[in-house]
């Protein structure tokens, strides 16, 4: 699949991922649920180093193919039985988002002011997930062919101003339109995984997270997430993936509503 591969399994991130999950749990302990207590957005939640070790195990960078880029702490996206469900006062329209369409979104898209403008704010280098317990339910979902998609209506917009203004530019008319194509056109793909795999996102792609569904096992979904950011929107759209140089100081979360990379989506 052009726009995500699942990675492994690999004993090496088997091991990673032994060692980060008691980790996980401690912090996920306090964790505030979301989506009718169905789902924690766990932000820079895990306590890893810049280099992604856990524990004292080490990040097996060559199983996931990438250059070692320094991280920030990592998101515990973890998902209940039952999810998604309604939270208390919530618009009606907000969950039926999440059953029917999975909370697609857009990393990187950070809705701003009263207007909630989405604008690029957090350019990143690439997704990578690392599932911590052995529960499939609740997957990963992309688009295949979106990031082709988003990129051209993305640069289209940005293509009139200034490349050092871009990420203070609006894209919401350009991104809500290139998604309701890629709704249209591409092809809604699962990726469950299992702990021993990882999945690795092309930083365009339009992704989500389907619904628990029938799953009858209790044991929560957790998928520790890193992603490096970018120093420029340039290279955010630029056609190769560029890994980059991260900044750990500036990130948010992967979560399921339409919109920002920010703690109200998994």
């Amino acid at each position: 699949m052009k726009d995500a591969r699942i990675l492994g399994p690999d004993p090496a991130i088997a091991d990673w991922a032994a060692a980060a999950l008691p980790v996980a749990q401690a912090a996920l302990a306090a964790a505030d649920l979301r989506a009718g207590g169905t789902w924690a957005v766990g932000l820079d939640l895990l306590d890893n180093d810049s280099t992604g070790a856990v524990a004292g195990v080490a990040l097996p960078w060559d199983a996931f193919g990438l250059t070692p880029v320094p991280l920030h702490r990592a998101q515990l996206s973890t998902v209940h039985p039952g999810y998604p469900r309604p939270d208390p006062g919530e618009a009606e329209s907000a969950n039926r988002y999440r059953l029917t369409r999975d909370a697609a979104h857009l990393d990187g898209l950070l809705p701003t002011g009263p207007a909630r403008h989405r604008m690029i704010k957090e350019p990143h280098a690439w997704i990578l997930g690392l599932p911590l317990t052995d529960n499939p339910a609740a997957p990963l979902v992309v688009w295949q062919g979106s990031a082709a998609i988003l990129r051209k209506a993305l640069t289209a917009a940005l293509a009139p101003h200034p490349p050092q203004t871009w990420a203070d530019i609006d894209v919401t008319d350009a991104y809500t339109t290139a998604r309701k194509r890629i709704f249209a056109t591409c092809a809604r793909v699962e990726l469950p995984v299992r702990r021993g795999q990882a999945t690795l996102l092309h930083r365009l792609c339009l992704h989500g997270v389907a619904p628990w569904g029938d799953n009858p096992d209790p044991t929560p979904r957790i998928i520790a997430y890193f992603r490096p950011q970018l120093t420029s929107v340039q290279d955010w759209l630029a056609p190769h993936q560029v890994t980059g140089r991260a900044d750990p100081a500036s990130r948010r979360a992967c979560a399921p509503c339409e919109g920002r990379v920010r703690a109200d989506r998994p």
